[in-house]
């Protein structure tokens, strides 16, 4: 029997007028964006920059981060659905992100801006870097407000029956495990960036931030419910196979990063 619980009913809408409804998830989404906007605006004064270059920058990254995240969930995910009808992979409104595809389109994303722009890459994908880990919890407090993508059955006294589902038990709230690892990633990134102010090796933020984020994301996931039928058959799911390259790529950096010891040097 279960005597401590969390019961979670929140109704995943704000309000609603006729068919146009404002949901938490939404608002959290574009909060991503807004909080990220204000940071990199900080960054980019304290370096002396153009505010029309993060403007630009802020648009190759909203295209990233939605055209990867929803591509990732379709052929990560659901493959075999996706590829035999792919006009359904525009309906992002009927749900379905992915976040190691959010992570792909936001380095592709980078990478096209930087040679538009003539910017060096690892200067602008280190800073991104900080919004990004920020970025990660307000999706997942989107997430606990969908009452989706939570774990398997817990008897910890904080576990959340998650009654819009139909469940009875309490569950592993990992939206909040998440939630909570990507905030303490971002404060650290957003303390290293601004201890030295910009003079830190460049590379080592990006190269903490997929290490720290796909580390917490492989371990939590042992929490996690499977989010699609195949995964029944794994060791491993979806989502820790996805993370295992992140995290050799951000040690691969790391390596590279500390090796080559560039640093920028911010004018005052």
């Amino acid at each position: 029997m279960h005597l401590l619980y969390v019961p979670w009913d929140v109704n995943p809408e704000i309000f609603r007028i006729g068919s146009f409804a404002v949901r938490w998830y939404g608002l959290l989404f574009a909060s991503s964006f807004l909080f990220g906007y204000i940071i990199m605006k900080k960054i980019f004064d304290n370096e002396k920059l153009r505010i029309e270059v993060l403007d630009r920058l802020t648009i190759f990254m909203a295209v990233g981060v939605i055209v990867g995240a929803r591509l990732g969930h379709c052929l990560f995910y659901e493959p075999d659905y996706y590829l035999k009808r792919p006009l359904e992979i525009l309906m992002i409104w009927h749900g379905g992100l992915a976040s190691h595809g959010a992570a792909l389109g936001i380095l592709a994303a980078i990478w096209l801006f930087t040679r538009k722009e003539k910017k060096d890459y690892t200067w602008v994908i280190d800073r991104i870097a900080i919004v990004v880990a920020l970025s990660g919890f307000f999706i997942r407090m989107g997430n606990l407000m969908n009452s989706e993508i939570y774990g398997v059955e817990t008897t910890v006294p904080w576990g959340f029956v998650f009654l819009r589902n139909g469940e009875t038990v309490p569950k592993h709230p990992t939206q909040i495990y998440e939630g909570l690892s990507y905030l303490l990633i971002f404060i650290l990134l957003y303390t290293i960036y601004w201890k030295k102010r910009g003079g830190h090796v460049q590379g080592l933020l990006i190269s903490l931030a997929m290490i720290l984020i796909f580390i917490s994301r492989f371990f939590i996931e042992f929490l996690k419910e499977d989010q699609v039928g195949f995964e029944a058959y794994m060791k491993l799911n979806m989502g820790q196979w996805l993370s295992i390259p992140f995290v050799l790529l951000g040690f691969a950096a790391l390596y590279w990063s500390i090796k080559r010891n560039k640093r920028v040097v911010v004018k005052k």
